[in-house]
């Protein structure tokens, strides 16, 4: 039966995660269906086409808390339920049964995990978000080398295990960027600030 908390800790971070809080969102505010415009992402990037920036924020914020919140009672339930429930629900927001398994690129919910994980990561984490968005401008590039220093960092500092979880979490956040790399590559990548 000792299985049972950390089965407990997958399923309440898969659910958390998957809670498509973008997509509810704007359907009580009455904007256009998420689905259907820009990138077709539920994530804070893609509400903000709608031109509701209050509702980008709050996509943000609860993108990022169901995360943390999934890592924190997954850290009551076992000893390595943090680093379950952290999977689980990045994979909850990215992949939702709920939506056809299509949901965001995760970034938000990856940074929530991270500070539930280790605080200090996420804050690192934030640093070279804005370090690489100021000199390049490029949002995505900003996520993808933020999310690569995580767990170089978490292992440096002797995090093993949440080290090699985030490592996880960060190679199918690189997958859903795909065609965001493409698009780096190709020189055509919209930047911060610019009209898509």
């Amino acid at each position: 039966m000792s299985f049972l908390p950390d089965a407990l800790a997958l399923i309440i971070g898969y659910l958390l995660g998957s809670i498509p809080f973008g997509l509810l969102l704007t359907r009580v505010a009455g904007t256009a269906d998420l689905r259907s415009i820009g990138s077709g992402n539920i994530g804070a990037t893609n509400v903000l086409r709608t031109g509701r920036k209050d509702l980008a924020a709050a996509t943000l914020l609860l993108d990022a808390l169901k995360g943390t919140v999934a890592v924190l009672i997954g850290a009551k339930l076992s000893p390595q339920g943090a680093m379950i429930a952290a999977f689980a629900a990045f994979v909850g927001h990215i992949a939702p049964v709920w939506l056809g398994f299509k949901g965001g690129k995760g970034v938000a919910t990856f940074l929530g995990c991270l500070f539930a994980l280790h605080w200090p990561t996420g804050l690192a984490f934030c640093g070279v978000w804005l370090s690489v968005a100021a000199i390049t401008r490029y949002s995505s590039l900003s996520a993808l080398v933020a999310s690569v220093a995580a767990p170089i960092l978490l292992f440096v500092l002797g995090h093993g295990g949440e080290a090699f979880v985030v490592s996880a979490m960060a190679a199918l956040l690189w997958r859903k960027h795909a065609e965001n790399i493409a698009r780096l590559r190709a020189g055509t990548e919209s930047r911060i600030g610019q009209k898509s």
